[in-house]
């Protein structure tokens, strides 16, 4: 009987030993097993931070610019609406710098564009009515909201007179007509010009006289030229100021100044500022 026991007991303590190892092993075992996985839990939360971390920046700029492109389309999207409101339709037209050209007609012109948006103004309709005024030389538009539009005209500037079939044709320096009228304007020369206002000639003696100041052209009869290089002006005394070309026509008509204070018109037949360093009395 005891010989039987024996072998019992040693299966049984096997057997008890299979059992432990299945279900873990000795304590240290199990122990190890925990800190293992511990570690294990600590290293995936610690992972998980780094990529919360090193994301989170990415996220924020993410966000700041779509905040940004946001609030620029919800600012274009404002401007846009209130430019092209009701608000902002055309209701006065300001004209300014005309003398000659009254301004009142300028406005009538260009009165269909009234209450319409100020940034859908027709461009092409405004030079189009205004080409139609001969004295405009130039213009340039300004809308000032909320409903204003500012015409800044410049005006031709007159320079003498031709002898036009129906009587005396006021020119600027382009020899546009800027006005007709049966007598002579006063304060203006006589342009004698042979071969027409598209003639060299007419160029240079118009040349000549849009840098002349109002003091000495006030005192012209009447300029001749027939071509470049042959300027000459007339005094209403009789006088002639021989002028050459048109080159360096400011410091001529300098010359011509300090030299009619110093010999006046009646005193001198004839001022030669052609080489106007050394001019010429005669």
């Amino acid at each position: 009987m005891p010989s039987d026991s024996a072998p019992s007991s040693a299966r049984a303590g096997r057997k008890a030993e299979s059992l432990g190892e299945a279900s873990g092993g000795t304590p240290g075992a199990r122990a190890a097993r925990s800190v293992l996985r511990a570690a294990q839990r600590a290293r995936k939360r610690f992972e998980r931070a780094e990529v919360r971390r090193f994301t989170g920046r990415t996220r924020r700029r993410r966000t700041a610019w779509i905040l940004g492109v946001g609030s620029i389309v919800l600012a274009f999207g404002l401007i846009i609406g209130a430019a092209y409101s009701p608000l902002m339709a055309l209701r006065t037209i300001e004209v300014v710098g005309t003398s000659r050209i009254p301004a009142a007609d300028v406005s009538a012109a260009l009165a269909d564009q009234l209450g319409t948006p100020l940034p859908l103004i027709d461009s092409g309709v405004v030079k189009g009515e205004l080409s139609k005024f001969t004295l405009i030389q130039s213009y340039v538009t300004e809308s000032r909201p909320p409903g204003t539009l500012v015409v800044r005209i410049v005006e031709r500037v007159p320079v003498g007179v031709l002898t036009g079939p129906t009587g005396f044709d006021l020119v600027d320096a382009a020899g546009v007509v800027i006005e007709t009228t049966p007598e002579r304007a006063a304060g203006y020369p006589l342009i004698d010009a042979p071969d027409g206002i598209s003639s060299a000639g007419f160029k240079a003696a118009a040349a000549v006289l849009a840098v002349l100041p109002e003091s000495i052209r006030t005192q012209l009869d009447s300029v001749t030229a027939v071509t470049t290089d042959d300027v000459t002006l007339s005094l209403l005394g009789g006088e002639r100021v021989v002028w050459g070309s048109p080159e360096k026509s400011e410091y001529k008509a300098v010359v011509l100044a300090a030299l009619l204070v110093g010999h006046p018109a009646g005193t001198v037949n004839e001022y030669d500022v052609s080489s106007p360093d050394s001019a010429v009395l005669r």
